[in-house]
């Protein structure tokens, strides 16, 4: 392992910039659970933790199942068998302890089982964030206690900071390559054992790092897909499950049928291809599961949104500043908004310009003028 570091100082691998608040902590050999992936972030991540001087197991999750569900993810999702052998290759070349734990249960029930019956609701779910909710940060996160380790890390590019206003650990977004919208239900007692190690390093920087140490995944390419759909067809994963939704009606904004649809789950709110010819550009405004019933609309524009499943991080409900920026889809450029804060916890946010295509599912993160996360949750409508 020494003899590793030492190269890596001799090829100007190291520079003394700070990642994040773990960095500065640089205990004798505090010990990390590492998520690892298989991809050059989460094995550059292990470089970067072995250089701070902490003792690093690497992890990868099973999560892939039976079946078709099995062959999907083997192919090339972040935790299939393709990246264990991947992860397992870099943690001998690093020389860290490795391990494949068994998750299969909790993806199923957390991340799958929820991701179907989101879409059979008409509403459109985001798996990424229920795994870093229920599996990464509450079952992997377990089983690095009981490894007795005092961290976990992830390759995500973000990092935690102490808000300087309330005292609060918080997520600060990461420039160019940001991940943090994925990360805004991590808890306080979550957010004091997590590490991110690649915070405050560009993409390129991340290769050149995982090729100057002889990483075999330096070339390798960032996965795109949902990892137990990772040919994007939604809806014929949502088939392979045994699940079948019939044809419905189109309505226009005044109930009128003006089509036919092919079930509600070929479908999500702001979609414009795949819908028929009918004279003008037209997308979906909205999803009824109840009628069966898909509205189109020439305008997909909304002024406010409803938020539920609210967790509170930079700042509580009661402390929080009412002008923030939000974001409503994992590449939306945050929108300025006014925030309010209702009786049973909800928020409604009001836009200061009207949004695109605010789906009723997917997660709204708000920031504060520091690009910190004051707080997140699902849009109800």
């Amino acid at each position: 392992m020494m003899s590793l570091n030492f190269a890596l100082i001799k090829k100007g691998f190291y520079n003394d910039r700070a990642y994040n608040h773990g960095a500065y902590i640089m205990a004798h050999k505090k010990r990390v659970l590492l998520a690892m992936s298989g991809g050059v972030d989460s094995s550059v991540a292990a470089l970067l933790l072995l250089r701070q001087g902490y003792d690093v197991i690497g992890a990868t999750m099973h999560i892939w199942q039976d079946e078709d569900v099995e062959d999907i993810a083997r192919q090339n999702g972040c935790c299939g068998q393709s990246a264990v052998d991947d992860a397992r290759r870099v943690a001998n070349t690093l020389n860290i302890p490795y391990y494949v734990l068994n998750m299969k249960n909790v993806f199923k029930s957390r991340v799958i089982d929820y991701f179907l019956r989101e879409y059979l609701a008409g509403r459109t779910p985001n798996p990424c964030i229920a795994c870093n909710r229920y599996v990464k940060w509450e079952a992997l996160l377990q089983r690095a206690i009981e490894l007795n380790a005092d961290y976990l890390a992830t390759g995500h590019y973000a990092s935690v900071i102490t808000h300087p206003n309330t005292g609060r650990l918080c997520i600060k977004s990461a420039g160019d390559k940001d991940q943090s919208y994925a990360l805004y239900s991590l808890t306080q007692s979550q957010l004091a054992k997590t590490l991110f190690p690649v915070y405050g390093h560009t993409k390129a920087e991340i290769r050149a790092y995982a090729t100057a140490a002889g990483l075999p995944v330096a070339d390798k390419p960032d996965s795109q897909e949902i990892c137990f759909v990772t040919d994007g067809d939604y809806a014929s994963f949502i088939e392979r499950s045994g699940l079948s939704v019939p044809p419905g009606d189109f309505l226009d904004e005044e109930g009128n049928i003006i089509g036919r649809h092919n079930g509600i789950i070929r479908y999500t709110l702001g979609q414009r291809k795949g819908l028929g010819s009918f004279g003008k550009p037209m997308f979906v405004k909205k999803i009824n599961p109840k009628s069966n019933t898909v509205t189109l609309a020439e305008s997909v524009l909304f002024n406010f949104a409803t938020v539920q499943e609210v967790n509170w991080m930079a700042y509580e409900a009661d402390t929080a500043p009412s002008r923030l920026r939000v974001k409503i889809r994992y590449s939306a450029k945050p929108a300025q908004c006014e925030l309010y804060v209702l009786p049973d916890g909800t928020i409604d946010c009001v836009f200061d310009a009207p949004q695109r295509a605010v789906t009723p599912g997917q997660a709204a993160v708000f920031y504060d003028a520091r690009d910190n996360i004051v707080c997140g949750g699902v849009i109800k409508h």
